[in-house]
């Protein structure tokens, strides 16, 4: 046999699934990029396990998706294939590949997807779930946060309804919607029930809700008098019908509210990792299982800090093209990520003097605020992360800069 006709090592046969809401377009290619069988499957039992028995039969291992969560993910996963998530955003692109339409087809994109993991895989990264008790926490911080979001755009309607039918409750507390403000709104929901309010009345009345504030009764009265007259008469008890109603739906959302974040406490109290957020400075409850479930237990998922400041939004985007670089704003992140990790950034300044030290820093070069809770949590994840990846909690007396700048505060002041 001559060494033009010795066969080289036999090429791994890839796939695509092209994920969609009621049926999975497959491709299966050779080592060689030629299709092999295309086919699809229902998005239910049976097509599932057609799905797996197909691959089985041309020896798939690899698998290229647009999407890692949902049945399908757990099925590849549950049969011991390898499974490699190409972004929507990045298929668009890849398509060029392969015309100059680009035009989206399902059966064309699960070949593209098939073909990327073929020629490319040593550039794409397997997916890595976490454990469940991370991503059932991770699926309750995000029904929290979208509660949050339906209350305070509840509240914005009821402000815009109240700013005519009853103008002098809007801004008579804090916000329209903490406790005593609501209390306040369903007692007096129209301009005739804040006639017969004296003084005196309000006074008791806070007292009988346990008012802390401390803005003198007679100073809120002369708010309430001092302010545009609502609607009153029969139109007045028309409009308190309305307020009526998203008086209940705030209250109700707030419930649902109250309701999550017990269970976010309870399964973020049993997490293993718990104890490596929690340590954070002014992490709370909340804040530090949204970090948590956000960042996620799968360790090998960010091997180094920069990938997991890059997934999170928080590394600039360079471009460079002869003599022109541009430093940009990173657009194509995990969003939800990068909102869980300048929120915990942002308000670490106001406890930790390194943190306070380095967004005074990013201020005085000109960056606006966003710009410098970024680099904030820029800094920040490269201790996260080492905490994460060490499974240790974080500790003040050990981190060396903020220990240099608590000295050198002691010597200034000393």
């Amino acid at each position: 046999m001559s060494v033009q006709d010795t066969p080289g090592p036999r090429r791994a046969i890839s796939a695509g699934v092209d994920w969609a809401k009621d049926n999975h377009a497959v491709c299966v290619l050779d080592g060689d990029g030629e299709p092999i069988e295309r086919f699809t499957i229902p998005h239910n039992k049976t097509g599932l396990t057609r799905l797996n028995t197909l691959l089985d039969r041309h020896g798939v291992n690899d698998v290229g998706i647009e999407r890692g969560d949902g049945p399908v993910i757990d099925a590849l996963l549950g049969a011991g294939r390898t499974v490699f998530v190409i972004p929507p955003s990045q298929v668009k692109a890849l398509r060029r590949r392969y015309g100059s339409a680009g035009n989206k087809d399902d059966r064309f994109d699960a070949y593209v997807l098939a073909d990327t993991v073929r020629t490319d895989r040593r550039r794409l990264t397997p997916l890595l779930l976490d454990s469940e008790p991370t991503i059932a926490l991770r699926k309750l911080c995000r029904a929290r946060k979208d509660l949050v979001a339906h209350r305070v755009a509840v509240t914005n309607q009821l402000r815009a309804h109240l700013q005519t039918a009853l103008p002098a409750v809007v801004d008579l507390f804090a916000s329209l919607d903490s406790a005593v403000s609501l209390r306040f709104i369903t007692r007096f929901t129209s301009q005739d029930a804040l006639d017969r309010l004296s003084p005196k009345r309000l006074a008791a009345w806070l007292a009988s809700v346990g008012y802390c504030g401390r803005a003198d009764p007679a100073a809120l009265h002369a708010r309430v008098t001092d302010a545009a007259r609502g609607a009153d008469g029969e139109h007045g008890r028309a409009l308190a019908g309305i307020t009526h109603a998203y008086l209940a739906t705030i209250t109700t959302i707030t419930a649902q509210i109250d309701v999550l974040a017990q269970q976010i406490t309870e399964a973020l109290t049993v997490h293993p990792d718990q104890q490596i957020f929690t340590s954070l400075p002014r992490s709370g409850t909340v804040r530090a299982a949204r970090l948590l479930a956000e960042i996620g237990d799968a360790r090998g998922r960010f091997p180094t800090p920069a990938s997991l400041a890059c997934l999170a939004g928080v590394a600039p985007s360079t471009r460079e093209s002869g003599k022109a670089r541009v430093v940009a704003f990173r657009w194509a992140v995990d969003k939800q990520l990068r909102d869980a990790v300048c929120d915990f950034a942002g308000d670490s300044r106001h406890s930790n003097a390194w943190a306070a030290d380095l967004y005074r820093r990013a201020r005085a070069r000109g960056h606006d605020h966003p710009h410098c809770v970024r680099i904030l949590a820029r800094a920040w994840l490269d201790i996260i992360w080492k905490c994460w990846t060490t499974g240790t909690a974080y500790d003040p007396d050990r981190h060396r800069a903020l220990q240099r700048l608590l000295d050198q505060d002691q010597k200034a002041t000393g």
